[in-house]
């Protein structure tokens, strides 16, 4: 997707310094941050409070204006405004939760119970098809399946809510998944 002239037209007066441009980009872009911020602590499996929120949308506008904004001089105008930010914007939360600012109030999910968990992009991939054939599955087997591929639940939070043990649910859905596999080829 092209620079919108809206856009354009906003990127300029911000590097221009018009009287509430800031502001103005701010306003259209902080839903954005809070969104790519969100989503890179959920992929992480991390919980931010909302002072970590705030925090971290903080430091993102601040590398946007760092510099007489460098990072906004720098882009290039050919994609839209809101791809090159939010690139931006990702790098520098997970910079910020990789050098553990946030440790004091940055609460992580409990680590999987397998080191055979795979990551959730992963686990979502096939999301239709478990969708689809996830009929073939019955009782507690549907249920962790459904918990773990569909709702995007870590083992920890899937074994407290099942009271299956956490080092079971590894074989459980690999199990599943075998009679998955088995039922579309059918």
């Amino acid at each position: 997707m092209a620079l919108s002239d809206y856009d354009r037209t906003l990127l300029d007066q911000c590097l221009a310094r018009e009287a509430g441009a800031w502001q103005d980009f701010v306003g259209r872009f902080a839903g954005l941050v809070t969104h790519v911020i969100n989503h890179t602590a959920r992929c992480r499996s991390l919980m931010l409070s909302a002072a970590d929120r705030e925090d971290l949308a903080a430091e993102v506008f601040l590398a946007f204006v760092r510099n007489d904004f460098a990072v906004l001089r720098r882009f290039q105008r050919r994609s839209s405004l809101a791809t090159y930010l939010t690139v931006v914007a990702r790098r520098v939360v997970v910079a910020n939760l990789l050098e553990g600012r946030r440790g004091a109030t940055l609460d992580a999910a409990p680590e999987p119970a397998s080191d055979q968990e795979p990551r959730p992009e992963q686990r979502l991939a096939d999301r239709d098809e478990v969708e689809r054939l996830l009929g073939q599955l019955q009782g507690p087997e549907a249920e962790v399946v459904r918990m773990y591929h569909l709702e995007g639940k870590s083992y920890q939070e899937i074994s407290g809510a099942t009271g299956v043990a956490a080092n079971s649910l590894g074989p459980m859905l690999s199990r599943a998944r075998a009679k998955l596999r088995a039922a579309s080829e059918i």
